[in-house]
């Protein structure tokens, strides 16, 4: 009896099992969770009352029992009462008797419907098509995206490597009439002139030695849909002139055919380098740059939207945690502020790999300093807390605003402009935080 009142006490659901795997004990907020009466528990099976999605083939219960190892935070998702299912959090631990034998497990859970709401409603709120951003600029993107889908327009998409500018076309494509048609996409700089031009043309058989029968080229691949050029500045000035001419002709001739083929393929190219430097050096073809330059869209990097890390973070951990089977639960303080502190050559591919690096050594809980590359903790990233103490809110923003203030040579009003703030609340976030602003910095 003095057991059941303490764990009615307890706010978590609890209930145990013996080593047949029925109900012991099912407090009541066990009950409130899965609307499940004590009386109609106790004696039964769990998986019969759970209806967990893990109970058949991969029952947590009977890994800790076999394992002796404790779970901590699985979410699954149960079947209540009512029919509905929910997600919960689970825990785990064996249950001993007094000669220390197994003979039984206890599990806690908690309804975590309310978390997984605010998920959704953050991830609603702030992703478009896979691309998840708060950054005023990308949402800027984000408004004219729908009517750059739907016209017939080639696009050009800007922007340093790693900052998406894959997800940007396969967005226009998924919005676009042709989103039913496929969408193909080439590597112009990784592919050699010869072979780039037979990939994108395709050859007619005996066109050259190995050539032993006809190979369709991604245009015809792409017909009636979208053909995603990447890396299009590298491609050389001979290769140009035949882009250009289906650009305006719309038509083509395979290697080593006499034959114009008709191509109705929408063009989306992409570059990490200025085209119109490329232009003014005569690297790229000018009436090629405003063929393909009709609608541009410039990517901003990473370091110019920093406020994303934390939604980006929590986005890779959540796809690394179901497709590694994990359960990391975030970034600690410390680690986060090493996230931003940090330039990101490599922009969010680059995070992206940082966070998949950190999951080969955290094992579970919080991503720690110590599991991220060396290179991007280095002490600079302490420098306004002056210990390896947890650091508190008031530390990371000091970090971070100190990082913000030397990406814009501290000048305070262009820094305020990039946080989205006016000019005199970071005066006062300044003196707040007591950053140090080097001597005859520009104030504006």
């Amino acid at each position: 009896m003095e057991k059941d009142i303490i764990l009615d006490s307890i706010a978590d659901g609890v209930f145990t099992v013996d080593d047949n795997w029925r109900i012991t004990s099912f407090n009541r907020a066990a009950e409130q969770i899965t609307g499940v009466r004590r009386e109609d528990a106790v004696g039964q099976r769990c998986k019969d009352v759970l209806k967990a999605d893990v109970c058949e083939k991969g029952c947590i219960l009977r890994k800790t029992i076999q394992s002796g190892k404790s779970i901590v935070n699985r979410t699954v998702h149960i079947v209540d009462a009512a029919g509905r299912r929910l997600p919960i959090s689970i825990s785990t631990a064996l249950l001993k008797d007094e000669q220390g034998r197994i003979v039984g497990a206890v599990e806690t859970f908690r309804d975590i419907s309310v978390e997984e709401k605010l998920r959704n409603a953050i991830a609603e709120r702030y992703s478009f098509e896979d691309i998840i951003s708060k950054n005023n600029r990308m949402h800027q993107l984000f408004d004219i995206l729908p009517d750059v889908a739907d016209s017939a327009s080639t696009v050009l998409l800007e922007g340093e490597s790693g900052t998406g500018k894959e997800l940007f076309a396969r967005a226009i494509h998924h919005l676009s009439p042709r989103k039913k048609q496929p969408f193909i996409a080439v590597n112009c700089g990784a592919l050699p002139d010869t072979l780039l031009e037979s990939e994108l043309f395709g050859y007619k058989a005996g066109a050259f030695t190995d050539a032993k029968k006809d190979k369709p080229g991604r245009f015809r691949l792409a017909e009636r849909g979208t053909l995603f050029l990447d890396e299009v500045g590298d491609i050389s000035p001979a290769l140009q002139v035949r882009l250009l001419r289906v650009l305006q002709e719309k038509t083509y001739e395979p290697l080593g055919s006499v034959e114009t083929v008709p191509s109705d393929v929408r063009i989306i190219a992409a570059t990490n380098r200025r085209l119109q430097e490329l232009v003014k050096e005569g690297k790229f073809r000018e009436d090629l740059y405003y063929r393909i330059h009709v609608i541009r869209m410039e990517l901003p990097p990473l370091r110019d939207r920093m406020e994303d890390i934390p939604l980006l973070a929590d986005h890779f951990i959540h796809h690394f945690n179901l497709l590694q089977k994990k359960e990391i639960s975030g970034l600690s303080g410390e680690a986060l502020a090493c996230f931003v502190s940090y330039d990101y050559p490599g922009n969010v591919r680059e995070l992206q790999n940082m966070i998949e690096h950190a999951f080969i050594l955290c094992k579970s809980g919080l991503i720690e300093p110590h599991h991220l590359p060396e290179n991007i903790c280095l002490p600079r990233s302490m420098e306004s807390s002056g210990s390896n103490e947890t650091m508190n809110m008031k530390d990371l923003e000091a970090v971070f605003i100190t990082n913000m203030l030397r990406r814009h040579q501290w000048n305070r009003l262009q820094t305020a402009k990039a946080l989205g703030i006016h000019k005199s609340t970071l005066f006062r976030k300044i003196k707040a935080l007591r950053i140090q602003i080097p001597p005859q910095s520009p104030a504006t």
